[in-house]
């Protein structure tokens, strides 16, 4: 069973996904903020994750890379609207399509000592939402299976970052 949750309705352009990590919210916040912390979690396992530039900061900017075994690179960026320990708010490119840009909003809430995280990523067109939700499609599993993945990566790293097995920058 998955423990995270995206929601795609049909004729709409947008996705939510959800999930609750076993952690305080200043230390998801962390993990979403520290470009240290973000090559740990930030894509799938199959991929190593590169950050050039994360200020996150409102009017800052970001840029990172996924590689793959073979050492193609898919590069994504975007800018900052809006940095707290409660929200971030920001835009996101591939930059294989440019110009197919997504507003999102990350979501931090406590929940009884824990982090209810929830991900709004607003697309420009349905087109767009589904083109996104076909790209996260790999080796048969769908969607919500590589979120799935990709936010267990980073409940393993906040795991470990609470019992001092991990390191920040």
């Amino acid at each position: 069973m998955l423990e995270t949750k995206l929601i795609a309705e049909p004729g709409k352009q947008e996705m939510v996904i959800t999930r609750v990590f076993d952690a305080p919210r200043d230390l998801v916040y962390k993990a979403y903020t520290d470009p240290a912390l973000v090559t740990q979690w930030w894509g799938p396992k199959m991929y190593t994750i590169g950050v050039e530039r994360l200020d996150a900061r409102p009017g800052g900017s970001w840029r990172i890379v996924n590689r793959d075994a073979e050492g193609n690179e898919y590069w994504f960026h975007g800018v900052y609207h809006d940095v707290t320990p409660e929200r971030i708010v920001q835009t996101f490119e591939w930059e294989g399509m440019p110009g197919h840009v997504s507003f999102e909003t990350a979501t931090l809430e406590e929940v009884d000592g824990k982090t209810r995280v929830t991900a709004q990523s607003v697309f420009q067109s349905v087109e767009d939402r589904d083109g996104m939700l076909e790209s996260m499609q790999e080796e048969g599993r769908g969607p919500a299976e590589v979120m799935d993945e990709i936010y267990g990566r980073l409940a393993e790293l906040l795991q470990r970052l609470q019992k001092g097995t991990a390191r920040a920058a």
